[in-house]
Parts: C-alpha cells; structure tokens; sequence
C-alpha cells in the first residue's frame, strides 16, 4: 500500500508565510474505485497565488479550510485507473495539490500533448497558466500596437519575463522592473528588454520618466502599490493598465495606502481591467501553438527555478515573496516518467 506525503494547512498565515502555518501529514492512498484514476505528483507550481487561497476569505476561488491539503497546481503521471478516459503513462496536469499522490474522477485533468523537444518542465514556465497568463492578459487585455511603450513589473519573474518578450515580438518599446542587478541584466542582454530598472536601487518615478520618454501606454502589473502609482503618473492618453496580481500586498498586515493618484485615470481616459487567465482556458490551445512557434524560432525564453523535494515547499514559497527565485518556482516531487529507471540502471 502506498504512503501519501502531504502539506496541510495548520494556521492563517499573518504577513510572512512560516513553515508552522503548515502541517505535514503521511496516510494510505486509498484504493480506487470504479471511475478513478491514481496520479503520482511530479512538479509542484509555486504561484503568489498560494498566499491568497490561504486567508481566511474567498477570492476568485473558494478559500481553503484549515486542514485541507494546501492547494496548488501540478504536472503528474497517471500510475493507475480505472476510469477509460486515462491510460496508465498519461502525463496529466490540475490541482493536484501540495502531495505526492492524488485520487479522483480525474474530471479537472488535463492530458499533456508529447511535444518533441519540449521539456516537461516547459508546461509549467510556458505552456501552462504562466503562458497563458502573460499571453492573453497583453494581447487581449492590454491590446497592444506596435510602437507603443510596453512597462512591466517583476519583469524577471514567471509572467513578466514571458510578457515582455511577447510585447518585444509586437513591436513596442519594453521597459521592466524588477529587483536586482543580475536579474536587469538577464531581461536586457538575454530577452531583449530596451530597459531595466532595479527599483529597490533606483527612484522609480525618476527612471520610469528616462526610459519612457513617450510616455506609457500599456502597463502590465504584478505588484500595485507604489510601482502602479509611479505608472500612473505617466500614462498616455487611452493607456491600459492590466492587473495581473499585487504580490506586494499579499503579505502585508494593513492594506496599501495607495495608489493615491487615481484621478489621473478619468483626465487620459485610462482603462483598468484585471483578469484571471482561467477565463481564458477555452482558447488555451491557439495560445500554446504561438507560443511554441515563438519559442522555436528563438523569440521566447523561460526559465525554470527546481527545489528538489516536496518537504521543501514551505520554505521555497517564501522565494517569491523576497524575490530570491529565478524564474517559474516549480517543486519537483518525483521522477520524471524514464529518470526512475535511468537511476535504477546508473546504480
């Protein structure tokens, strides 16, 4: 009988996320029944999202009780079933959650296409709801034309990193922020970002002015707060402003103070519209061909930050929250299909 390792949630998290608001719980896999499929984990997605579903109110999903397993998406193999949707070997991708094993109907599954040359890890920093999410949120949302000024927040982030090269492939002129040295130099020298501002170095209202010397047209926020004010002081005319998150608030006690400077909105007739990219998913499958054709013509580039082991996952949440990850924060939980055997041989 197989042994399910798990995180549950022990505490609402006040501020920082610590590894006691999280519980660590180890129980059979249940045998299945008519209909069910056993899905081993493989990665784990570390999304800012994660601190949202842990507050004690639902936001654009119900909030999690104490007790459950700790939510999160997941890219797995199906080990058993007996459901005829699913065949053992099917590398499956959902809310498999913080755990080794998952049984269900399978019903919010989805089967992985076999992409030759295209990693496993790809559907987590590209094809999956980080793509997706930097994908339809400029396109759609923010309807960019080529000319304009692109500014993106945590621009060396999952989404960020991703949105910016999309906005480059669009024609416009790309400025991000993001919160080191290293990582300003990643999105000028490697993605092709026209600028890079560290804003924990650098006055943000003063390097937003130099390097958008036309002002802003489309900002594609991660973060609210001060870096959305700072934004709103330079829109154009009919500028869009997409909200995508506000990881800046998620940890903190009191809410924002700001942006203080809204009425900036109604004199350059400014649209505002935040989205979530699962109202998206239906035409997920014109976005994943784009995005695969960008990425082997050399346009698009993603990276991939790995911890190794599920009882790792509590700490490295807290990566994202101090910037200190590198890319999509992904956990890996379990072998590939094939490595388990490659090991196994090396031995």
């Amino acid at each position: 009988m197989k042994t399910n390792r798990q995180w549950r949630l022990a505490a609402r998290p006040q501020g920082i996320v610590r590894n006691s608001d999280f519980q660590w719980r180890e129980e059979a896999v249940p045998a299945l029944a008519d209909g069910q499929v056993l899905v081993r984990n493989i990665y784990l997605s570390l999304d800012p999202a994660n601190r949202v579903w842990m507050n004690d109110a639902d936001s654009y999903m119900p909030k999690l009780p104490l007790d459950a397993v700790m939510r999160g998406g997941g890219i797995g193999v199906v080990e058993e079933s007996k459901n005829p949707k699913f065949a053992v070997g099917d590398i499956v991708q959902g809310l498999l959650n913080w755990q080794e094993f998952v049984v269900g109907s399978g019903s919010d599954l989805t089967k992985l296409p076999k992409l030759p040359g295209v990693p496993l890890t790809a559907f987590m920093g590209l094809l999956g709801h980080i793509g997706l999410t930097a994908y339809f949120g400029l396109l759609d949302v923010g309807q960019p034309k080529a000319g304009e000024t692109l500014v993106v927040s945590t621009a060396a982030g999952a989404v960020g990193s991703l949105t910016g090269q999309i906005g480059k492939i669009k024609g416009m002129h790309v400025v991000g922020l993001t919160g080191s040295d290293e990582k300003c130099k990643w999105i000028k020298e490697e993605l092709g970002y026209d600028a890079a501002i560290n804003y924990k170095k650098e006055n943000i209202h003063t390097a937003l002015k130099q390097h958008c010397p036309k002002g802003i047209d489309v900002y594609f926020d991660n973060v609210g707060g001060e870096i959305l004010e700072a934004a709103l002081n330079l829109v154009n005319v009919h500028a869009r402003i997409v909200m995508c998150g506000a990881i800046a608030q998620y940890n903190a006690d009191q809410p924002a103070p700001g942006p203080r400077n809204l009425a900036v909105m109604i004199m350059k007739r400014v649209r505002m519209e935040g989205f979530i990219v699962t109202d998206f998913m239906n035409r997920a499958g014109e976005a994943t061909l784009e995005l695969v054709q960008w990425m082997k013509q050399g346009k698009l580039k993603y990276r991939v930050d790995v911890v190794e082991g599920l009882e790792q996952a509590p700490t490295a949440l807290r990566k994202l929250y101090d910037g200190s990850n590198n890319g999509k924060l992904l956990v890996k939980i379990g072998p590939e299909p094939g490595e388990e055997k490659a090991q196994h041989a090396a031995k």
